[in-house]
């Protein structure tokens, strides 16, 4: 086998017989071959006269991989040739121009679809075959060889949205994955100059004129050829080459795994799902159910490496997140957190695990055939679970993974000492995921309900309510409250939120689905209670951890906001990108607030890129600091102060397709200091500079995370004066979930909350007032 490299993608090409009067050459770059699925579409001569003379579409017979190249090889060996054809080329151009002149006349020919492309407009669905003549079959494409349908199908790429796409088989698809992420690009290292200039523009509208003239020269130093900057650039581009990712393994450790504060509101972030319309145990426990068998259901296509591939403007995006999520837990240690997985390896977690009343259930969740417990079953599981663990006194043994991380890692090493804890605590770190059956929340009126259950997410609301009720170094905890309340809240390390709320809408959706089949009548065993030995030094330090935790439980200050005037469809007809739209009034905002711009954090997704995490999008711009000072100018016009705010959209939209393509300035500086440090040499000035630490100290740390479902993600602030900001624009309303400390004086969630429904009115009057101008 021959191997090619086209744009990013790795393409395998099949040795074949070409055509009469067609070199062999002249066809290899245009033929793209999937190694795990394969449709043999056959074209007869008398077929392919029938057909529409510009599209080749045809019947189809699924084959294995083996039989497929078997009777390849044999055609090719009576001379009979067999044409290796696939989707269309990343430009959405014809692969193979004139294609249907070349096969006419030929006996047939084979189609390879990659498992993992778009599925293009102009596909056909195939029916038949397995004795269901209904049954729907793969997508393939036909290839259009005139301009015009060229140019029809590229609108109709446009036009698809980008995301999850075409659903693909439910059998296993072994090395899929691998492929995929192969054929990712490698994050790249900006340029040093580059990086610079843009460091120097980003602090002038948050540092004094003075202290940029400081910087200035500290910058001058640092990127002197042949000096520092240079040495440590080098020292990063010899990183990028000798590893799949130069900077996730850093980001992990210092954004995660070395930060000591807890994950408790400071990194785990959690999730308000609407509310459901049960209100008893029955209703609970039904609902949890069929969760489960809906995380299962998501769980099998990441087993079965089927998961649909998600496309950002065209360009495909590594996965690695979606496999990283189940199964896995964090494990505190003196100096540094680390990391398990038990979703590789031939012994896969098979069970969850189920919190209630404070008390820990191994729930095995598959049938001894390998088939996954379907709602019902689940359902009787649940109710032993709950009425073995009615006694509400027992130690909260969870609540031990809410303390500062040093504490809990010095408590862990006490707690595993003891076999039965061990054994326990094991259970809980292998397991798939965590089901948290809450208890009620207290009865708030409708105005803060929404914000009480996005604090449950986030912390439990303490030692007396459901905080026991968790194990927060656990990945993923979904919580369903008796009074129907619900959601999650997800340890951040192994992903961003994307793929959790991805997670999320296929688990929602699934939940709305009617119950298929019957139940298996077999009788399941007994689920395994989790035995807890507390010894006095245990019960010590679950006192202070319950200590510890309330304080953090009364010093957050949260509200959730439904923005119910307009959602994105506003910004959308005034071609503003929401985003943009949203963070330029959140500046405003807080400029209202404080009568100055601060350092803004806006997570920028670098998917894109194999191993890709984040960097940041530095929403605070000179452009952003012309607008909201001109607003409230009784100097400035309308038409002056819409044309600002439009220029300050652009340039947000701008930083943000920069930072989405690996050019942003925070991941690469921080990338030269963690250089600098393992070379073993001084820290530059540059990092030891009061702009350095005012550009990193973010008053708004911001997060826009898209989803289907009617639900709004929420995270504590990162700094002691500062608001965590997040967001979810719907159609037509957005909601947001503002946080900050009630320790801090300055700061207040309903203040901010309140400034920030007032400007985004603001700036919706001004755009309708001023007709667009030319910028």
């Amino acid at each position: 086998m021959t191997t090619h490299a086209w744009g990013v993608r790795a393409v395998k090409i099949l040795p074949m017989v070409p055509p009469p009067g067609h070199e062999l050459g002249s066809l290899l770059p245009y033929v793209q071959v999937s190694l795990q699925t394969a449709t043999l579409v056959s074209w007869s001569r008398q077929r392919l006269k029938e057909q529409h003379p510009h599209f080749c579409s045809s019947w189809s017979t699924e084959l294995g991989q083996r039989e497929a190249l078997a009777r390849y090889r044999s055609a090719a060996q009576r001379n009979t040739f067999r044409a290796v054809v696939a989707t269309p080329r990343s430009d959405n151009s014809c692969p193979l121009p004139g294609l249907c002149q070349p096969l006419s006349p030929l006996i047939g020919a084979v189609m390879w679809q990659l498992a993992n492309e778009v599925t293009p407009c102009t596909g056909s669905t195939l029916s038949g075959g397995r004795g269901d003549p209904h049954r729907p079959r793969e997508r393939f494409t036909g290839f259009s060889v005139l301009p015009a349908m060229d140019r029809r199908q590229k609108q109709a790429e446009k036009a698809r949205p980008c995301g999850l796409l075409k659903q693909t088989a439910l059998n296993k698809i072994p090395g899929r994955f691998r492929l995929h992420q192969e054929a990712l690009p490698h994050l790249p290292v900006p340029p040093l100059q580059q990086t610079l200039d843009r460091y120097l523009l980003a602090l002038q509208p948050i540092i004094s004129p003075e202290e940029l003239s400081h910087t200035q020269e500290l910058v001058a130093e640092f990127r002197k050829p042949g000096g520092v900057g240079e040495r440590l650039q080098k020292g990063l581009e010899r990183r990028a080459k000798k590893t799949e990712n130069w900077l996730s393994d850093w980001w992990l450790k210092t954004a995660y795994l070395e930060y000591r504060l807890p994950v408790v509101v400071h990194s785990s972030p959690g999730v308000v799902l609407p509310k459901q319309d049960f209100l008893d145990r029955q209703g609970q426990l039904r609902f949890a159910a069929k969760l489960i068998e809906g995380i299962l259901d998501f769980k099998t296509m990441i087993d079965n490496e089927s998961l649909p591939v998600e496309y950002m403007g065209g360009k495909p995006l590594c996965m690695n997140q979606y496999y990283q999520i189940l199964s896995s837990c964090r494990i505190p240690g003196p100096k540094r957190d680390s990391i398990v997985n038990y979703a590789k390896g031939k012994k896969q977690s098979r069970h969850i695990t189920v919190v209630h009343n404070f008390q820990f259930f191994e729930l095995d969740v598959y049938n001894s055939d390998g088939s996954p417990l379907t709602a019902d079953q689940l359902f009787i599981q649940l109710e032993k679970i709950w009425n073995t663990s009615l006694q509400t006194n027992k130690e909260p043994i969870g609540i031990l993974t809410t303390n500062h991380r040093n504490s809990w890692a010095k408590a862990y090493n006490n707690l595993l000492k003891d076999k039965t804890n061990k054994e326990s605590v094991r259970a809980i770190e292998k397991s798939i995921c965590t089901v948290c059956l809450d208890a009620p929340m207290p009865r708030v009126s409708e105005d803060i309900y929404k914000s009480r259950v996005a604090a449950q997410m986030l912390h439990g609301g303490g030692s007396r309510l459901n905080s026991g009720n968790r194990w927060f170094d656990k990945t993923l905890q979904f919580i369903i409250a008796e009074d129907g309340s619900c959601g999650l809240v997800y340890e951040h390390a192994p992903s961003e939120g994307p793929p959790i709320v991805a997670l999320l809408d296929h688990i929602v959706e699934f939940t709305k689905k009617p119950e298929v089949g019957k139940s298996s009548t077999i009788p399941l065993p007994m689920p395994k209670k989790l035995r807890f030995n507390i010894t006095p030094e245990i019960k010590n330090d679950i006192e202070e951890a319950k200590q510890n935790l309330n304080i953090m439980v009364e010093d957050l200050d949260i509200k959730v906001m439904v923005f119910h005037q307009f959602g994105k469809s506003f910004p959308k007809s005034e071609k503003i990108s929401p985003d943009a739209f949203i963070q330029l009034a959140l500046q405003l905002a807080y400029y209202r607030m404080y009568g100055h711009s601060c350092a803004t954090y806006e997570s920028a997704s670098l998917r894109m890129f194999r191993l890709g995490r984040t960097d940041t999008i530095r929403s605070t711009s000179v452009a952003s600091l012309k607008f909201v000072q001109s607003m409230d100018s009784p100097d400035k016009s309308d038409q002056e102060k819409a044309d600002l705010l439009r220029r300050a959209t652009q340039a947000h939209r701008e930083y943000t397709d920069m930072a989405i393509r690996g050019n942003a300035i925070d991941r690469h500086l921080l990338g030269l200091k963690l250089q600098a440090i393992e070379d073993l040499v001084s820290i530059p000035e540059l990092f030891m500079d009061t702009a350095y630490a005012v550009a990193m100290h973010f008053n708004l740390s911001t997060s826009q995370v898209p989803a289907k479902t009617d639900c709004v993600m929420c995270f504590g602030p990162v700094v002691p004066d500062g608001y965590g900001v997040c967001y979810n624009p719907m159609e037509e309303h957005i909601n947001f979930a503002i946080s900050a400390f009630n320790s801090c004086a300055d700061t207040n969630a309903a203040r901010m909350a309140h400034y920030l429904e007032k400007a985004l009115l603001d700036m919706r009057i001004l755009l309708q007032a001023a007709p667009k101008s030319k910028l």
